[in-house]
């Protein structure tokens, strides 16, 4: 057997926020994400019995155990599917992959939009060819992890959120071509230019599992066979619309094709200031998340009332910009201000969810932080 019984390491993954580029990935367009400080850490310790033992702070009343050769779409449900997917994601991929006994933490908030879900399969993922004695560059392990979660739980989700837990940097957001899979470091490091990032979680959650995002999925591949082209990714601008004669496909191909432009807009304002100043760059930054939140409002429809509060109430107290994040119908809101507006944003969006009676929001520092890694 390869690896040590009684060997223990852990991992850590973090969550993400995307700046730009919300339901592009699966349809092959630009996503622009960026790493969050926190996320889910993996203690796993090697088994010899072939066993999967899986614990969660979080829910700790339902632990899973399930034999690695037992493993199959259906076999586990609820949180465990995410890290038993992954461990049949390896073996799928012809990978020898040890038992193991794993605990796993987070401190991301579950449906929130900041991928709670990829983070534990990356952390999981890591841990388990660690201590499995195999080794997996970690383009192919976000593409292992993301067939676990669209196989083995059943979530139609793209590979933005895979790929940010694993390849993004410090200080840096990460521009993604989803048709190539091609990557660029694109330098974001807001704190240092006196911007204020925030993540305010609005407390509605989501499940990226029910039928609205399969079915947002769905009408963007109607739209791409009408088009004739693979994916929507591939559609450069707006002229080719008039073709499609559904105003609701229209509308969702309008939505990719000028979010993925906008993720790239602001990934080449980030690396070539073009002499413009912090405050110009992240003014023209505002007014992208600006028009993208409103995409995907009017044009996606997957926005909720809560994130169209917090974006409206964000940008009349002083941010530069704000739109929703994640596969949308609850989750989070990402806001760029001026650091010294930052306690004006707070109140303004806290107040705002008082008045209409709502649990009030979370809020996370948003720092552009390390990628997926080892902790001991």
């Amino acid at each position: 057997m390869i690896g040590d019984p009684l060997k223990t390491e852990s991992w850590f993954a973090p969550g993400r926020a995307n700046l730009m580029g919300e339901h592009t990935d699966y349809n092959e367009g630009f996503v622009l994400p960026f790493a969050l400080g926190r996320g889910v850490t993996a203690i796993a310790t090697a088994r010899d019995d072939g066993l999967l033992v899986l614990r969660s702070k979080q829910v700790p009343d339902e632990p899973v155990t399930v034999a690695l050769d037992d493993l199959a779409p259906g076999a586990v449900d609820g949180w465990g599917a995410y890290p038993a997917g992954v461990a049949w994601s390896l073996r799928e991929a012809g990978y020898s992959v040890n038992g193991a006994s794993i605990d796993v933490d987070s401190d991301l908030p579950v449906g929130a939009g900041v991928s709670s879900s990829a983070a534990l399969e990356c952390s999981v993922g890591l841990a388990l060819c660690s201590l499995s004695g195999i080794s997996v560059p970690r383009r192919e392990l976000a593409a292992i992890a993301k067939r676990a979660e669209n196989d083995f739980v059943g979530a139609p989700t793209g590979i933005i959120d895979q790929s940010a837990a694993l390849l993004c940097a410090d200080g840096h957001a990460m521009l993604l071509d989803c048709g190539t899979l091609g990557t660029t470091q694109v330098p974001f490091s807001p704190a240092a230019d006196g911007v204020s990032a925030l993540v305010i979680d609005t407390r509605v959650t989501h499940a990226l599992v029910s039928g609205e995002y399969a079915r947002r999925r769905g009408e963007c591949e109607q739209a791409a066979r009408l088009l004739g082209v693979r994916a929507l990714g591939m559609v450069a601008g707006l002229e080719r619309l008039g073709e499609i004669e559904d105003p609701v496909l229209r509308r969702r191909a309008r939505h990719v094709i000028t979010d993925s432009a906008r993720a790239k807009a602001i990934a080449d304002a980030l690396l070539s200031g073009n002499g413009a100043s912090n405050g110009e760059i992240y003014r023209y930054i505002g007014g992208l998340l600006i028009e993208g939140h409103a995409s995907l409002r009017d044009d996606f429809e997957v926005s909720w009332r809560e994130a169209d509060v917090t974006v409206a109430e964000a940008v009349e107290a002083g941010a530069y910009g704000a739109k929703m994040i994640g596969g949308g119908f609850g989750g989070s809101v990402l806001a760029l201000m001026p650091a010294e507006r930052e306690g004006a944003v707070r109140t303004a969006v806290t107040e705002a969810f008082t008045a209409n009676g709502w649990t009030p929001p979370e809020f996370l520092e948003a720092a552009p932080s390390p990628p997926a890694r080892r902790l001991s």
